[in-house]
């Protein structure tokens, strides 16, 4: 005979008690392992940001670490000259000639403004006029275009420049100016072309980060798009616009085999675009390979006063931004 329904019912409750716990079991510990795998992820995640962080810090500390060391190498070279020749003597002096200890980089720093400002006249006219035709009038896939051929330009090293104007420039200048070719003009030219990519790209990226509210609402009061783009965007973006001319300059000061191929490099005050000149940059790279004593002592003192100069563009650029954060434009 088959058992009681009494102990039939009780025998299934038991059956479903057992059941239900070890549901209720395996559930806790898969709860359990959910979140021991959750927290294990959390860890791994803080230790990898740990170490990145760590890592960015180093980074941050050898850059730094790396500009101290380069100022004080130079400038521990370099003040001691200066401080036997005297800083004015040093700056304005004409006269260059190691071999009577004669050390006067002034007709080479004229040079460097005069190729400096002979690249600029031109350069910042058309890089502006290009930053404006990319960012406002041309349309986007065209935009896009240029600024990837913009940005090839940037990325050609400096000596294809310079046979660029040894070969085409600097014979174009002799042919129908007269000359050797060899000039400030030719070191203008080459610089220009090198200082542009710089210029657009910085003004482009200033104009396109003007709000576009300033826009709307000057064609809603009746302006034309080129009155919007010269009275509105323009101001808004002057920051920017400065701030590229004025890394462009930088980056012509600075410049170097372009412009030792195509100036001539005679250490002389030009006397106009047509004639040689030689750099401060060129006049370290053309005799840094056999000066000694108190003659290689007076080029790292000329890249003293590089590195001078340019950390003055870097502060005047940094005013400006500053500046124009002030006035609440971009």
């Amino acid at each position: 005979m088959g058992a009681p329904a009494g102990d039939r019912w009780l025998h299934k409750r038991q059956v479903n008690e057992v059941r239900n716990i070890s549901i209720s079991t395996t559930s806790n510990n898969i709860d359990f392992a959910g979140s021991t795998s959750k927290a294990d992820s959390t860890a791994r995640k803080v230790t990898r940001e740990a170490v990145i962080e760590k890592l960015l810090m180093i980074s941050a500390g050898i850059s730094i670490l790396s500009i101290i060391l380069i100022t004080v190498f130079i400038f521990a070279r370099g003040i001691p000259l200066v401080t036997q020749v005297g800083l004015s003597n040093f700056l304005f002096n004409l006269t260059w000639n190691p071999a009577n200890k004669i050390y006067g980089i002034g007709a080479m720093f004229i040079g460097s403004l005069g190729v400096t400002l002979v690249a600029l006249s031109w350069a910042v006219p058309l890089g502006l006029a290009a930053a404006l035709f990319i960012a406002e009038i041309a349309p986007s896939a065209v935009g896009s275009l240029l600024s990837r051929f913009v940005e090839l330009l940037a990325g050609i090293p400096s000596v294809v420049y310079g046979f660029f104007g040894l070969i085409v420039v600097v014979p174009f200048i002799r042919e129908t100016f007269g000359g050797n070719g060899l000039s400030v003009l030719a070191g203008g030219i080459i610089l220009g072309i090198m200082v542009i990519p710089t210029i657009i790209n910085i003004s482009r990226d200033s104009i396109m980060a003007v709000p576009m509210d300033y826009k709307v609402n000057s064609l809603a009061l009746g302006a034309t798009h080129y009155q919007t783009i010269f009275h509105v965007i323009m101001p808004a973006a002057r920051s920017g616009i400065i701030t590229a001319i004025v890394l462009g300059m930088g980056r012509a000061i600075g410049e170097t085999m372009a412009v030792v191929m195509v100036t001539g490099n005679a250490v002389i005050v030009p006397g106009s675009i047509l004639e040689p000149v030689r750099t401060m940059t060129s006049n370290i790279v053309l005799e840094m390979g056999y000066a000694s004593g108190d003659h290689q002592a007076a080029l790292f003192a000329t890249g003293m006063v590089l590195f001078v100069f340019i950390v003055i563009l870097n502060l005047l650029v940094n005013m400006v931004i500053k500046g124009a954060k002030k006035d609440g434009l971009s």
